[in-house]
């Protein structure tokens, strides 16, 4: 299957892993880069530049295929490094850098003067097309149902991708409720050059997670959801727990007055203890709608197989007799 995200990337499906912290590491990007997709490894995973280069090396000897280096810009008083996660991208020959977070405008310029692909994550359409103008080369459009930050506007993807289709003129793809070939072919119709998904690759076998984060994905329907830090105007989708209630009560409370240091003990830093340790109810963490869909662990190339199958049965045995008759009546 060609489309404009499979030229501009060099791939062979238009299916992209999101960058996803402590999941987005060279086990997984390079089994979807090797199965045809496009891995990406999440830089601010890694504890140093140093750290990170060590990561895009480990990587490139899983797979000679292209992958992707997620690098998220986050407002903050002592931010990260991201001179030195920029020159790790470039310097380890990294081709495809998947940003996020605040606008990249100001790290275009090197990225691509070193001849990067730049695809930046959007959650509307007004900005997408301000990554579009400061020269993004695609914009991966985040719609309500997503994992992580869907933004604040609560905008699903039935509406936003064809907004962005009608608006765009560069690549994008679906990102947010992703998860098989029945997705691909919706986001195809609907606009979109292919389709971003983390939650789905989440609970694959090479996902470097522990096995309590994938039997949770799997056991969870479409209602285990829930959106925190509303009232901070920093939404995050998370899985339910014990502990998303403790923070939902707590806002509930205190409404307008709180704080993020009220809900400090169950969201800051407990990614490594859930994704490694299996502490699945120490602390929120992102989870989209999509995994309602989700009722097996699969191999990541059975997954992208099964996908790409789905599609091209949906394309030629359900949509195209649909097509054809309707020429009929219309003769």
């Amino acid at each position: 299957m060609r489309t404009r995200i499979t030229e501009l990337f060099g791939i062979r499906h238009p299916i992209i892993q999101g960058g996803m912290h402590q999941v987005g590491l060279a086990e997984l990007a390079a089994a979807v880069s090797e199965a045809g997709g496009l891995g990406t490894l999440t830089a601010l995973t890694q504890p140093s530049a140093a750290a990170l280069a060590a990561e895009i090396a480990r990587c490139q000897a899983m797979t000679s295929k292209p992958f992707a280096v997620n690098l998220t810009f986050l407002p903050s008083v002592n931010p990260p490094d991201y001179p030195g996660y920029v020159d790790a991208i470039i310097n380890g020959g990294v081709r495809i850098v998947e940003t996020a977070g605040n606008n990249p405008k100001a790290w275009l310029p090197t990225l691509k003067a070193a001849g990067i692909k730049v695809i930046h994550k959007c959650t509307s359409v007004r900005h997408a097309r301000t990554a579009e103008a400061i020269g993004c080369d695609a914009v991966s459009i985040d719609g309500f149902e997503c994992g992580g930050h869907p933004g604040e506007d609560d905008v699903p993807n039935m509406i936003l991708l064809p907004r962005a289709a009608d608006e765009l003129s560069i690549p994008f793809v679906a990102s947010g409720g992703m998860a098989d070939g029945r997705s691909l072919v919706a986001a195809l119709a609907l606009g979109a050059d292919g389709i971003n998904m983390g939650t789905r690759f989440l609970a694959t076998e090479e996902a470097p997670v522990h096995p309590n984060v994938k039997a949770a994905i799997v056991a969870a329907s479409e209602r285990d959801t829930r959106l925190i830090m509303r009232p901070l105007h920093n939404t995050e989708r998370v899985l339910r727990n014990t502990a998303v209630d403790r923070i939902l009560e707590k806002e509930r409370y205190l409404g307008e007055a709180i704080k993020f240091e009220d809900i400090a003990a169950e969201v800051a830093g407990v990614y490594r203890r859930v994704m490694k340790d299996g502490e699945t109810d120490i602390g929120a963490w992102s989870c989209g709608m999509v995994a309602g869909l989700i009722q097996d662990i699969p191999t990541i190339r059975i997954l992208i197989d099964r996908i790409m199958a789905q599609a091209n049965d949906i394309l030629r045995t359900r949509l195209k007799p649909i097509f054809n008759a309707s020429e009929e009546c219309l003769d």
